[in-house]
């Protein structure tokens, strides 16, 4: 790790956690199918924080200890996590914003859906809206910062980006992302056990599913 974490108490059963963006995934993963998945409250990742609730202020020493070997060695308590889930998004690349992009990056459309299609994404944290997960891993080709102007409403299932992230709206909301494309796969669905198709640290597949301008 690049620089030690930091940790500030938040109420009397919770700890934020300052850390480097790139390990964000690897503790919220840690912690919540870890030893410590049972003691925990909640888990809430952001780019750069945790924060942390316990079921028992008690635990607070005993996890400020925990994450202090994280932050000496995050390899020895990430070796006995899970595999990452890989889970293929399927794309149809026809979004109203898909030209502009294009044009902003110098690129052709298919090009655009080359870069977004061939790079690793994977699960950052969720914010915003249930089941609103941002991935990781946007090629530098097709980085652009937000709308000026975000749309009022955004179909579920858009496929977006901003920044060196991409997003697929899980249901009907704001938003300044650029569309460059749709997916029937939804990612937010209360019949089912976890509702969110997403966990933070899943790698993330993009494919073009046909009908692209």
């Amino acid at each position: 790790m690049t620089k030690s974490i930091t940790m500030h108490r938040a109420g009397d059963r919770s700890l934020l956690i300052d850390l480097p963006t790139h390990a964000v995934a690897a503790l919220t993963a840690n912690l919540m199918t870890g030893p410590w998945a049972a003691r925990l409250e909640s888990v809430v990742p952001t780019s750069a924080t945790v924060l942390l609730t316990l079921h028992r202020q008690a635990d607070l020493p005993e996890l400020q200890t925990y994450l202090g070997e994280f932050a000496r060695d995050p390899s020895e308590v990430t070796a006995t996590l899970p595999q990452r889930r890989t889970i293929t998004i399927p794309v149809v690349y026809d979004g109203p914003d898909l030209e502009f992009v294009a044009e902003q990056c110098g690129l052709a459309p298919s090009e655009v859906i080359d870069e977004h299609t061939r790079t690793e994404h994977s699960v950052a944290f969720f914010g915003f809206a249930p089941g609103f997960a941002y991935i990781d891993g946007l090629s530098p080709k097709l980085n652009l910062p937000r709308r000026d102007t975000p749309r009022t409403s955004i179909p579920a299932g858009s496929v977006a980006i901003a920044a060196n992230q991409s997003v697929v709206y899980p249901g009907d909301t704001p938003g300044g992302w650029h569309l460059i494309g749709r997916t029937t796969t939804q990612l937010w669905n209360l019949e089912e056990t976890p509702p969110a198709k997403f966990n933070v640290g899943d790698k993330i597949i993009f494919e073009a599913a046909g009908g692209e301008r």
